[in-house]
């Protein structure tokens, strides 16, 4: 790269995602090698529905520009209905981060089963464009340092 020459910004992400469907659609996705953009850092949870409102309110206050939640189908959940409780809260949060002044699309949801290794690169790739289009994030961002 040229000197005095700055690299387009790139929004840095947060995917939360349930062990069982999720997370080893990405790992498939992995040995697959399906192409998705690299700038998520994944934290893999039991269930979608364990995923706490404030773990993605404090990935939002330190600076992460975009937030998925992704876990099983409806009706597939290892834990029969973690999945529902997840959709719930996410209805939930979305009134709330509305409510507070964060740009609708910098949080979002999705189902990916295990077997979806394509379904989960389009759905990294469709949140990665949508955070870039809302450019990075402002509200909530606490300056710590």
């Amino acid at each position: 790269m040229e000197e005095g020459k700055e690299s387009p910004w790139e929004p840095k992400l947060i995917t939360f995602l349930c062990n069982w469907c999720s997370y080893a659609g990405a790992d498939l996705a992995g040995v697959s090698r399906i192409q998705y953009p690299a700038n998520t850092r994944t934290i893999r949870v039991p269930c979608s529905g364990r995923v706490n409102i404030l773990y993605i309110l404090k990935a939002l206050q330190h600076g992460v520009d975009g937030v998925l939640v992704s876990g099983c189908h409806p009706g597939d959940c290892h834990y029969l209905s973690g999945n529902f409780s997840a959709r719930r809260k996410f209805a939930v949060l979305s009134r709330l981060l509305e409510y507070i002044g964060i740009e609708k699309g910098r949080v979002q949801f999705s189902w990916v089963s295990a077997a979806e290794a394509g379904r989960f690169a389009e759905v990294i790739t469709e949140v990665t464009e949508d955070v870039k289009k809302l450019g990075p994030a402002k509200r909530l961002v606490k300056n710590i340092g």
